[in-house]
C-alpha cells in the first residue's frame, strides 16, 4: 500500500513542490544521485569504474511537453559523453534514455531525431545506449523507437519490465542475437488491467521472462538487487551454457554497492545505473516505492538520525 502511494505522488506536482524544497531530503536525494552538475556525475563514473564496476548514466528527467526542453535534454547527453571522451572508457560507460524526455509525448519522429544525435554520440566513444521503459502507455512507442534506432545502431538497449502482463511476449520477440535487454520487475503505478499487482506475482513473473532472455541468442542485463532472483540468474546461466561474459547485472547507484563489489569480484559484469540532474523528484520517489527500507532510510534522515 505505502509503495502505490509513493507511486502515485510521484508524479504529483503539489508533493514535488514539497519535497523538493525541504533542506533534508538534498541529504537521502544524494544516496541515490550522483549530483546535479556534469561534474559530479563524472566523479562518480570514475569512482565505480576505478573500482572495477561499469556503468550506465541516466539524465535525470521526463514527460517534457515542451520541444526546447527535449532538445536541452539531448543536448546533456552530448555534452555528458563529450565530457567523458578523454577518459577513453568505451563500453564501460553507456546512457541510458528516456525517450519523453526527449520528445515522446510530443512526437515519435522528435524522439527518434534526438535518440539518434545521442547514439551517435555514444558510439564515437565506443559506446551504447540503452531506452528506459517508462508506463505501459509508452511501449509500443518505445519498441518502435528502439527498431529504428537498431538500423544504425544495433547494439541499442532496451529495458522490459517484468510486471506488464505482454513483457513475456516482448522478451521472446527481443531474445534475438545482437539484442540487449535490461530486464527490470517496473517502477511505475500500473492498473491490475496490464500489470501483475502482488509482490509475489511479479517476482513469478521476472522469472519467465529470465528464462526466456537468457535461454535466447541476445545479450540479458539482469536488473536485481534480490539475492533469490541472482541465485537464478546463476541457475539459468549454468543451465543454458552461458558465461559470465554472456550477461551483466545491473544495479542502482547508492543500494547494496556491498553485493555490487561482491559480484565484480567474482568476475561478473556490474553496471551500475547512475542518474543525476537537477530534475532527481520522479526518480527519487520511485526509489523510495521500491523498497520499505529506502523509506526507513528517509525518515531517519529527516529526524536527524
Amino acid at each position: 500500500m505505502l509503495g502505490q502511494v509513493l507511486l502515485a505522488t510521484s508524479r504529483s506536482a503539489l508533493v514535488r513542490r514539497s519535497v523538493s524544497g525541504f533542506p533534508l531530503t538534498r541529504k537521502v536525494v544524494d544516496r541515490f544521485v550522483a549530483g546535479e552538475s556534469v561534474e559530479e556525475a563524472r566523479t562518480a563514473i570514475q569512482r565505480l569504474t576505478d573500482a572495477k564496476l561499469t556503468v550506465t548514466v541516466d539524465h535525470l528527467g521526463e514527460e517534457t511537453r515542451d520541444a526546447g526542453a527535449a532538445a536541452a535534454t539531448a543536448k546533456a547527453y552530448v555534452t555528458l559523453l563529450e565530457s567523458l571522451r578523454p577518459l577513453g572508457l568505451g563500453p564501460s560507460v553507456e546512457v541510458s534514455v528516456k525517450l519523453s524526455a526527449v520528445g515522446q509525448r510530443l512526437d515519435d519522429a522528435m524522439a527518434l531525431d534526438h535518440a539518434r544525435e545521442i547514439c551517435a554520440a555514444a558510439g564515437a566513444n565506443g559506446s551504447t545506449v540503452t531506452l528506459d521503459m517508462e508506463d505501459h502507455t509508452t511501449v509500443d512507442s518505445t519498441l518502435g523507437i528502439l527498431r529504428a534506432l537498431r538500423e544504425d545502431h544495433p547494439s541499442t538497449g532496451v529495458a522490459i519490465q517484468a510486471y506488464l502482463f505482454r513483457s513475456v511476449q516482448d522478451c521472446r520477440d527481443l531474445a534475438v542475437e545482437g539484442s540487449r535487454v535490461r530486464l527490470v520487475k517496473g517502477a511505475y503505478r500500473e492498473p491490475a488491467s496490464v500489470a501483475h499487482q502482488s509482490k509475489g506475482d511479479v517476482d513469478r513473473a521476472y522469472v519467465r521472462c529470465l528464462r526466456i532472455l537468457m535461454a535466447g541468442k541476445g545479450y540479458p542485463m539482469v536488473a536485481t538487487h534480490d539475492d533469490r532472483l541472482i541465485a537464478v540468474t546463476e541457475l539459468l546461466a549454468d543451465r543454458f551454457g552461458r558465461s559470465v561474459g554472456d550477461y551483466e547485472y545491473q544495479m542502482l547507484y547508492g543500494i547494496r554497492t556491498d553485493r555490487q563489489e561482491a559480484l565484480a569480484g567474482a568476475g561478473h559484469t556490474v553496471r551500475v545505473y547512475v542518474p543525476y540532474g537537477d530534475d532527481w523528484y520522479g526518480y527519487f520517489m520511485r526509489r523510495l516505492a521500491e523498497r520499505p527500507a529506502n523509506v526507513a532510510f528517509f525518515l531517519r534522515a529527516l529526524g536527524g538520525k
